[in-house]
């Protein structure tokens, strides 16, 4: 399948570059029933049979105590590709939306959601922690950081967690969204839209939506603001890898 050596291209050429994965690391994958964190999990998991430095991989999904929910198709996915398989309850949902009738929930959300995966990673004998970040999740996040924060910043391909002894990777760094957009169709991963009430009514979806505009107008403006965080070794994005090889397979495919 030509999506998933793409996606295993890119893993792997991160993964290398920012060092994110030493012998014996016990990763745990932050998985919701997104294509990234499916995505995240899949790649990984066929990394274990040729990356020459061994680890082990579980899964691990906070629940949101969202209405509903089932995590069926994720434990399936799970036992197929040979992986521990751990769901983490909580009531996060019902404190955001009911009890505190949050107007701007994102921010204590993942405060919250983050705290819970990094608690129960360390409970499981993990080492690391790998998030379903990618290449176009980082572009966004230095440009809302410019927008409205007024400051240069993103987040880090590899942060270590000091005050919880965890080390948080984000091997998808070199992924396009559209390329992991088409490897999860292909591969047919058990993608489940959300159900958050601020699903899609973000000052991220709006910088995703000017982003697109902008770059159909300035071909490959995308790449030269990641080239520019990379040159300038924004919170670790120094300058490991050209992104030469996710600008032609783009450009190639101009329908996202």
């Amino acid at each position: 399948m030509k999506e998933l050596k793409r996606i295993l291209s890119y893993t792997r050429r991160a993964v290398d570059d920012y060092a994110m994965i030493e012998e014996g690391d016990r990763i745990a994958v932050g998985v919701s029933a997104g294509k990234d964190s499916l995505a995240l999990l899949y790649a990984l998991a066929e990394m274990r049979r040729f990356y020459p430095k061994k680890y082990e991989l579980i899964a691990i999904t906070v629940d949101m105590g969202f209405p509903n929910t089932s995590f069926d198709g994720i434990r399936a996915l799970c036992e197929r590709l040979d992986v521990e398989y751990h769901v983490a309850p909580t009531q996060i949902y019902q404190i955001i939306f009911e009890e505190r009738k949050e107007k701007s929930p994102c921010s204590l959300c993942a405060k919250m959601r983050r705290g819970v995966l990094y608690n129960t990673a360390k409970e499981l004998g993990c080492n690391k922690v790998a998030l379903g970040h990618h290449f176009d999740d980082a572009i966004e996040t230095f440009m809302l950081n410019l927008f409205f924060e007024g400051r240069i910043g993103c987040f880090s391909p590899v942060t270590y967690l000091s005050r919880i002894d965890l080390t948080m990777v984000r091997p998808l760094l070199y992924a396009s969204e559209k390329s992991v957009r088409q490897f999860a169709e292909k591969a047919e991963l058990p993608v489940v839209k959300s159900t958050c009430p601020a699903d899609g009514n973000t000052e991220r979806e709006e910088m995703k939506q000017l982003l697109r505009e902008l770059d159909i107008k300035h071909k490959g403006l995308r790449y030269r603001i990641f080239g520019a965080m990379q040159r300038g070794e924004i919170d670790g994005f120094k300058l490991a890898s050209s992104m030469d090889g996710i600008k032609d397979y783009d450009e190639d495919n101009d329908d996202a």
